[in-house]
């Protein structure tokens, strides 16, 4: 089959400013896997690539993107009216359009028409705010894919403490969340087109918006993975031990406000229990913005260290035993998460941080809603060692197994 993805940011084996790897891991696992049976992995023989570049990739690095994929990759220049914009310091404007800014932005004609002469079998838009490209080719199949539903981002920021007690904050949601409403409910709405979300809770939300829309839960393909694996039974390398005397715990992540308000409480929680819990962990944040808590938590008496960037990022990653993810909101899946998991560590994390990944708390991670919980299993893992290594490996083997992108493109592309 031939697919013709159009994408407001270029694909990229790692999120560079937007969600480009998405695209980028959905495409190499429709590619032919050796490993299936003849024919199995032959779901999407032909892919051609128009991208806004918005994420700013150079020549070089689109052209290394298409020699990795296999696939031309077409730039194409941003509307004039959307640079003018900018130039202008224009911005504020925004406030009273009817929809989201980058809602607007529509395919010259002249790439509509390249397009149509290709006879694509799928046209594949990436982002949910180019739901207008997707009404430029009427008569061809088309995909969506979210991956989210921003206006579920919205409506739960506008429930949580922070922005409520903020009258800035929460009318900047509000207007956001109205903008968003109307755009998703002017989705296409036809039998040829499907919108794909990586989020149970966002296909549902657009589902309410918009009842005729046909839209699908997609889970999110894992990335890379630096683990040797029993490739028959996905099964995970079971030598892999927590480090000793110290277990390496990780926070990976900017200090922003998906995490802001989890992460104070938990560093909280972590001083006041230093005594007992800093003979047995080294601490490391992976991210930025997180000084002042590592200068609080060293002065608690914990080991810590902090990289504001890692120039291989699953490398760093794979050096630690335990990822804690207190993210505060969110919506989707999210990559860091799955990036530990797949990658062999125990992961505590938050709601927001585990939904839509199929693990379960208890057997393969630890979902906490307060950072007391946290705690007690920071406590309990010295003493049972084993037992979270299990559970652990566990978590590694169904992320492997169920978050496969080649399963996960098989399920988008043959289903078109």
């Amino acid at each position: 089959m031939n697919f013709t993805l159009i994408t407001f940011v270029t694909p990229s084996s790692e999120n560079i400013r937007g969600t480009s790897a998405l695209p980028y891991h959905l495409i190499k696992g429709g590619r032919p896997t050796p490993s299936l049976p003849e024919g199995e992995g032959d779901v999407a023989h032909n892919f051609s690539i128009y991208t806004f570049n918005n994420n700013a990739l150079s020549d070089e690095k689109i052209a290394e993107v298409s020699q990795e994929l296999g696939a031309e990759i077409k730039p194409i220049p941003m509307p004039r009216w959307y640079r003018w914009m900018f130039r202008l310091h224009l911005l504020v404007l925004r406030i009273f359009m009817k929809y989201p800014f980058i809602n607007y932005i529509k395919l010259p004609q002249k790439y509509v028409n390249e397009i149509k002469a290709k006879k694509p079998d799928v046209v594949w838009v990436m982002g949910e705010e180019l739901s207008r490209v997707v009404k430029q080719f009427p008569n061809t199949r088309r995909i969506q894919v979210g991956p989210d539903t921003e206006s579920l981002y919205y409506y739960r920021m506008m429930g949580r403490r922070f922005v409520m007690n903020n009258a800035i904050d929460y009318w900047k949601c509000a207007l956001m969340y109205r903008k968003y409403v109307r755009m998703e409910r002017h989705f296409c709405t036809d039998e040829n087109f499907t919108y794909y979300a990586v989020g149970e809770e966002d296909v549902r939300h657009l589902q309410q918006l918009n009842p005729k829309v046909k839209a699908k839960f997609l889970r999110h393909p894992h990335y890379e993975v630096r683990q040797h694996f029993v490739n028959d039974n996905v099964n995970a390398n079971d030598n892999r031990k927590f480090h000793h005397p110290k277990i390496k715990l990780l926070i990976a992540g900017r200090y922003d406000l998906y995490m802001q308000q989890e992460a104070d409480l938990l560093s909280e929680e972590l001083i006041v229990k230093s005594e007992e819990l800093a003979p047995h962990y080294v601490i490391t944040f992976l991210g930025k913005g997180w000084e002042k808590h590592v200068e609080s938590l060293r002065e608690a008496g914990y080991e810590v260290s902090h990289i504001t960037f890692a120039p291989d990022y699953i490398e760093e990653i794979v050096k630690h035993d335990i990822q804690i993810t207190p993210i505060a909101i969110g919506t989707g899946t999210k990559g860091k998460v799955l990036d530990a998991l797949a990658n062999g560590l125990l992961v505590i994390g938050t709601p927001y941080a585990m939904e839509n990944i199929a693990v379960e708390h208890g057997t393969s991670c630890i979902v906490y809603q307060e950072p007391q919980e946290v705690i007690k299993i920071l406590m309990d893992i010295p003493g049972n060692v084993h037992k979270y290594e299990e559970m652990a490996a566990e978590g590694q083997r169904l992320v492997l197994k169920h978050h496969d992108r080649g399963l996960i493109a098989r399920q988008l592309f043959l289903s078109n």
